[in-house]
């Protein structure tokens, strides 16, 4: 119970200390705090290069280890004889969703007048068909074995579990002066938005987790990152951790536009080692365990491929009709210090990196809640090749 206490307690602090820190930056609530869906209330320091600079050279150490990780010290995985893949067709999900997406897009894309009301509500049809989709990708590459096959239940709290840890982010960001912000916040009420946005927020999760499935079926990709050093902290250095987590989310709160990066970071230390000193599993635990750091790469990379998808769709949402805003959905990026070189997407180039860590922090609210309300919070791909799966054709 105490070890539960402390995992809550430092919960609790992610929420506390860039409110703390906010408060005394502006001797109050910070401009735009409470809105939803939040809008743009103040404008951002200017495009400033050597903060640019800075970031690249972040940017480029982590792709030089995604693409070379033998220049980490990982190695090769030893010659293992894999058992031959039955044959397994696509499942019957699978062309249904298909098509829905394609209805979806042309629509959310489209805006035709004579369909003009369709296009509001375009958002969740097209990114719970995109998740039927990979499922079905996903069951055919797996011998007959998906998310949606194997964990129906496990997909169901994962989007309940989706739509309330995303208004975690949300909150968060009001500390960083809405680095994101939804400009069509008139097409429906205020609680058409805010149950338009829940209904919405419950497609993140379950998107994600279908990536790192189908990621996980590609041998070479799991295996490229299984075989690193392993990393231990003590538990007085995970304790170190702890604090580093709670002071970066206080500076984020006091410094927003300089330490607006902090709102993806500060997760991180602050609830990883929380979760290992109250004995919880988390992605990390491999890398401490066995130096197996394909469960936080591939997270990782699972939602940069997913933010492809969300950029792309959201960009061309209103780039055909930008006279025209129909999508309650759409968001634009308010980023103080890098907002240049944008690569077909409201995202800077250099804001596709958040999302690596961004995948690992969903993980970890993931597991935060199942474990807190009793539920077996295991995803992972590898975990259920001896339970009972659904039979479907």
């Amino acid at each position: 119970m105490k070890k539960k206490a402390l995992l809550i307690i430092s919960f609790l602090f992610f929420f506390i200390l860039p409110f703390l820190g906010s408060y005394l930056k502006w001797g109050g609530l910070p401009p735009g705090y409470g809105l939803f869906p939040a809008q743009k209330v103040a404008d951002d320091p200017p495009f400033n290069q050597t903060y640019f600079n800075v970031c690249s050279l972040v940017a480029i150490f982590i792709l030089t280890f995604l693409l070379l990780p033998q220049l980490f010290g990982f190695k090769k995985k030893p010659d293992v004889v894999e058992s031959e893949k039955t044959a397994v067709g696509y499942p019957v999900w699978f062309k249904p969703a298909l098509i829905v997406v394609m209805i979806s897009w042309l629509l959310m894309w489209g805006r035709f007048e004579v369909l003009k009301p369709a296009d509001n509500f375009t958002f969740v049809p097209l990114w719970w068909g995109f998740i039927f989709v990979l499922d079905g990708i996903v069951y055919k590459r797996n011998n007959g074995v998906s998310l949606m096959s194997a964990k129906p239940n496990t997909v169901k709290i994962l989007a309940v579990t989706s739509a309330f840890s995303w208004f975690v982010f949300e909150y968060q960001n009001f500390f960083v002066l809405e680095n994101w912000y939804y400009p069509n916040n008139n097409i429906l009420s205020n609680f058409g938005n805010i149950s338009w946005q829940l209904v919405s927020y419950t497609t993140v999760l379950p998107a994600i987790f279908e990536w790192y499935w189908l990621l996980r079926t590609v041998k070479s990709m799991k295996n490229r990152y299984s075989f690193g050093p392993a990393i231990r902290f003590s538990t007085t250095g995970q304790y170190i951790c702890l604090v580093i987590g709670g002071i970066s989310l206080f500076l984020m709160g006091y410094f927003p536009n300089e330490l607006f990066w902090m709102l993806w970071v500060s997760m991180l230390p602050m609830l990883v080692p929380a979760m290992a000193i109250s004995g919880f599993w988390t992605p990390f635990t491999e890398i401490s365990k066995k130096g197996d750091w394909s469960f936080v790469v591939l997270i990782a990379i699972s939602t940069l491929l997913n933010g492809f998808f969300w950029e792309f769709w959201n960009f061309g949402s209103e780039w055909f009709h930008d006279d025209m805003p129909t999508n309650p959905n759409y968001w634009k990026y308010s980023v103080p210090y890098l907002d240049k070189y944008h690569l077909f997407s409201e995202m800077p180039i250099l804001g596709y990196f958040g999302y690596l860590l961004f995948g690992n922090a969903c993980w970890l609210l993931w597991v935060i809640v199942a474990r807190l309300v009793g539920f077996d919070a295991s995803v992972d791909a590898g975990q259920v090749s001896e339970e009972k799966v659904l039979q479907v054709s």
